[in-house]
């Protein structure tokens, strides 16, 4: 697994920059769960959560939320925020390659290109089949990822992030340098940089990381190859009317999988 350590662990800056609205998300997984399952959605996973937006938000409705993310800090800073609104959440800090709940959940999501960091394709098997083993019967697993247009292996784009909290400004810039591409692998090896102006003491920080970059039909193709999941849909923005296309209205590339039943 590959990542951008010195950023993940820095917790607090992190969420600085990149704190956002998830409320449309959070929609979309309701409604993506009622669509494939006829039913209400009573408890979710967050997959290398973060600062666990999602899981804190789904809280806040009473669904039974965990989160799981491979830092202790994302962990420890998630639960902080957590404890501070008095939800109650379920946290792990673990691997997402392998994994146990105390109890399987109804959704599990994988948002803001998180899955990037399993490059290998046995960890991606290994990754769904753990994930799939964590679901209830008919479970959803839900993969948010950047569009092919914007970043693939012939075109990887920049990416900016920024803000600012009680006078601190974090500014987090994507591919500082042109990325490295493994066209065998469908992997890029990326730069990041992070500035922090922390009341006047200005720091910088440099990090770098594998990234895998995918088509939907790897997805596909691992989704079978895990015997652990169908694809149940593709959309292109956090919207059940947006398939997934090459319109500009097709922002993201979300797939949507559901636990294969032993019939499948």
């Amino acid at each position: 697994m590959a990542e951008h350590q010195a950023l993940y662990q820095r917790a607090f800056y992190y969420d600085i920059a990149l704190s956002r609205d998830v409320s449309r998300e959070v929609d979309f997984v309701h409604a993506v769960y009622r669509h494939f399952t006829h039913s209400s959605l009573q408890s979710l996973l967050e997959i290398a959560c973060g600062p666990a937006y999602h899981a804190r938000a789904f809280a806040r409705q009473g669904v039974q939320a965990a989160g799981l993310d491979l830092q202790p800090d994302m962990i420890a800073f998630a639960r902080d925020k957590a404890d501070g609104e008095g939800l109650d959440i379920t946290w792990l800090a673990a691997d997402m390659r392998r994994f146990e709940l105390p109890a399987p959940v109804n959704v599990a999501i994988c948002l803001f290109d998180a899955l990037d960091a399993l490059t290998a394709n046995e960890d991606l098997v290994q990754h769904l089949r753990h994930v799939a083993a964590n679901l209830t019967p008919g479970g959803l697993y839900i993969i948010d990822l950047t569009h092919p247009r914007d970043v693939s292996l012939t075109n990887y784009g920049d990416f900016r992030y920024a803000g600012e909290r009680d006078g601190i400004r974090v500014e987090i810039t994507w591919a500082t340098t042109e990325p490295k591409i493994d066209l065998v692998k469908g992997v890029a090896y990326t730069g990041l940089e992070v500035n922090i102006d922390d009341n006047g003491r200005e720091m910088v920080i440099q990090d770098s990381a594998a990234e895998r970059l995918f088509v939907p039909q790897e997805i596909q193709l691992l989704a079978d190859l895990s015997a652990a999941f169908k694809v149940a849909g593709w959309y292109g923005d956090f919207d059940l009317s947006q398939p997934l296309d090459t319109s500009p209205q097709s922002k993201r590339m979300i797939a949507v999988l559901q636990k294969a039943s032993q019939n499948d």
